[in-house]
């Protein structure tokens, strides 16, 4: 086959014009770009809405008789590797002499112990939500005052935020006025979204389809701007998170899956929302899902986390973090990025087995349960706290002290200005002889944390409880863990429990934790009931301030000068006053506050002004709130330069290369003083035909 030559030139820019720097032209060949451990991610891929309608106000919608089973039966978990000789079980089903966690030895802080419930409440059970199927797939978001509460197949339930229920539980799919999405097929999420103050509820339909309904007010017993989406293969399994420029998915197709929907387009019922999709990751993905007031920092792409473990994935043990950075200008340039790798602690990969669901051992029964360990589990929430951002997570491992071994690992990802750093991790288990899998984790405003999971053994009936850590306290500790709900009987009818549980915080005060879960109060085949449990750390609940900047960064030319946005935030009603200062302003400049101090919640402008010759480089400047009884630091970018850029030379790949890679990763040297760097691709060497451009901070990019 022969493959036409292409052109590449560089072009730098500089803080507010670009020069032209040399022209440099280069043939390649296509091919497939190559994923980790053999797998190889593919896309974008680019749809659009198959079809649109909004929905009757839920408050007007007929009552469900409650007891209606699905339309089909709850699907089992696909496995992925079923075409592998042995199913994918790689000699994980027959190991022996699983080693201990390391993790857990000196990790259990049984010193400090986990604040009890404030309040819990019942939700939604079987046969009132799938009737007779299992798992439940319980999940639940929190808003300012609203609880919404999802299970198979697919019910709805919304509360009172003292958890009394406002209507009765409806079918999600009596939404739609009929087609694909009316059906309720399950695998149900729901997402409150704290930027637009609206509601997320979603769930896949046969044969390959994605429903979304996003609702049109704050208030979840209104009407829904109803979305069906062919996304090309069934979506099993599909995770949400909120992400200022789309709302992004995971799922378990052929592959492993990312997505990105035209967030904009939908809270406002565009009709032509569309959505990239990548393929070809070898282990499920979770996208992050922003909690608490501050976004990420303008431009930032979302991130999606998987693990991987050194002898059924190849490598090392370790955390994986990839980017989705979506363009909804043109779909087709977003990209899907491995950005960075995290070693971590040793760990057994699954308790009995990669897709062995039976797992878990109850009181009374010779029924056991899938644990869910080939997968993170849901959620995977993301904070920007101003002075740093920060991720956490959570899956189940073996090489626990249960029966079987199942234990909680966690981890927290931090990023203070020089990339994803793993600040923290550790594995949760007391050492009482009890099993603990089906995990989700949050994160409150203070940076304290919680881990809610399903607690069972032979010895007791699957139990729901929860254990928190202050920010303060020994990094990788959990303290002495809290019963949610104690279960009074087994599940003997089935092998599939979870698949997923859900760990919310409260955007009222962000530092309330909702967490839900499945149990059973009497020994049944499915019936199982859902509980809603509701706690916080006291020292959340303290009054105080908050302390944002916008833009993250600015560039000027010397002698210019530019100015920042000052937000001062209110908790519980906090009004003493905060005094602005900055420290690290550069040689050349200084910094001040047209209003200063401020009273929360207010603003201030902090103004840059230049007062004499500066170098060129990169600075960060630290903006402090002083108060009475705190201190915040809130932390800008100032890009000062002082010529027109130098030139940029192509190295990788060469002039006149071939057989080069579909994607290939262009390299060059880096040009004194630019700004970002223009790559452009062409099909002659004038340039007259351009088929790829992309704009890049760095020194390199990847078609």
């Amino acid at each position: 086959m022969y493959w036409f030559p292409r052109f590449t030139r560089l072009l730098v820019m500089a803080a507010i014009l670009f020069v032209a720097a040399t022209f440099i032209s280069l043939a390649y060949a296509q091919g497939s770009p190559s994923g980790q451990d053999g797998g190889e991610i593919q896309g974008p891929i680019v749809g659009y809405t198959e079809s649109f309608a909004v929905s009757p106000a839920v408050r007007d919608l007929p009552l469900s008789d409650g007891k209606s089973p699905p339309d089909g039966p709850v699907r089992s978990r696909i496995n992925p590797l079923a075409g592998e000789p042995d199913g994918g079980r790689r000699g994980t089903w027959d190991r022996e002499n699983v080693p201990t966690d390391p993790l857990i030895a000196g990790f259990y802080n049984t010193s400090q112990f986990t604040p009890p419930l404030d309040f819990d409440f019942e939700a939604t059970g079987n046969p009132t939500g799938c009737g007779g199927c299992s798992p439940p797939d319980t999940n639940g978001d929190v808003g300012p005052n609203h609880y919404v509460h999802m299970v198979n197949a697919t019910k709805v339930a919304i509360f009172d935020k003292l958890g009394n229920p406002l209507a009765a539980p409806f079918d999600l799919g009596t939404l739609w006025p009929g087609g694909t999405c009316a059906g309720n097929a399950g695998d149900p999420v729901v997402l409150y979204d704290p930027l637009a103050d609206r509601w997320l509820l979603s769930q896949f339909a046969f044969p390959n389809h994605m429903c979304i309904a996003i609702s049109q007010t704050p208030d979840p017993l209104g009407s829904y701007h109803l979305y069906t989406f062919d996304v090309g293969s069934f979506p099993d399994y599909f995770k949400f998170g909120v992400w200022p420029d789309g709302y992004y998915m995971s799922a378990n197709e052929a592959t492993y899956t990312a997505y990105a929907f035209d967030r904009s387009k939908m809270l406002v019922g565009d009709l032509s929302a569309s959505f990239v999709k990548f393929t070809g990751e070898d282990n499920f993905l979770l996208p992050g899902d922003l909690d608490g007031p501050s976004p990420p920092p303008a431009g930032s792409p979302n991130y999606f986390y998987t693990f991987k473990d050194d002898s059924f994935h190849g490598g090392v043990d370790r955390l994986e973090l990839f980017a989705l950075d979506v363009d909804w200008v043109t779909p087709g340039s977003s990209t899907f990025t491995l950005i960075q790798s995290f070693p971590i602690a040793s760990y057994t990969y699954t308790v009995c087995g990669f897709f062995n669901f039976n797992y878990i051992r109850q009181l009374g029964t010779a029924q056991r349960f899938d644990a869910i360990s080939e997968w993170p589990m849901f959620r995977f929430p993301y904070r920007n706290f101003g002075s740093h951002e920060a991720l956490v997570g959570t899956f189940t491992i073996g090489g626990g002290l249960g029966e079987e071994g199942a234990a909680i690992r966690w981890f927290e990802l931090r990023e203070t200005g020089g990339g994803w750093t793993l600040y923290q991790e550790g594995t949760h288990d007391p050492g009482d002889g009890h099993d603990r899998a089906v995990g989700s984790i949050a994160m409150d405003r203070n940076g304290n944390i919680a881990v809610g999971y399903t607690v069972s053994s032979s010895a007791m009936n699957p139990a729901i409880r929860y254990a928190g850590r202050l920010s303060t306290d020994p990094l990788g500790t959990l303290q002495a863990e809290a019963v949610l709900i104690n279960g009074a009987g087994s599940q003997t009818g089935s092998n599939r429990w979870g698949d997923y549980s859900a760990m919310a915080i409260d955007p009222a005060d962000d530092c309330t934790f909702w967490y839900t879960n499945e149990y059973y109060p009497v020994s049944a085949a499915t019936t199982w009931k859902t509980r809603v449990g509701v706690f916080h750390f006291d020292q959340c609940l303290i009054p105080d301030f908050t302390l944002s900047a916008a833009p993250e960064t600015q560039a000027i030319c010397v002698p210019d000068n530019t100015s920042y946005s000052i937000s001062v935030g209110q908790v519980l009603s906090y009004t003493d006053p905060v005094t602005l200062s900055a420290l690290g302003v550069p040689a050349g400049y200084n910094a001040s506050f047209t209003t200063n101090p401020v009273i929360p919640p207010g603003a201030s402008t902090m103004n840059v002004n230049n007062t004499g010759a500066a170098t060129a480089g990169s600075y960060l400047i630290d903006v402090v709130g002083t108060a009475p009884t705190s201190t915040h630091t809130t932390t800008v970018g100032l890009d000062l330069y002082t010529a027109n850029p130098g030139t940029a030379t192509l190295t990788d790949p060469p002039d006149g290369a071939t057989n080069v890679s579909l994607t290939p990763t262009f390299m060059w040297t880096a040009a004194s003083q630019a700004a970002a760097y223009e790559l452009e691709v062409a099909t002659d060497a004038a340039f007259t035909t351009i088929v790829y451009t992309a704009t890049v901070a760095g020194t390199s990019h990847t078609a």
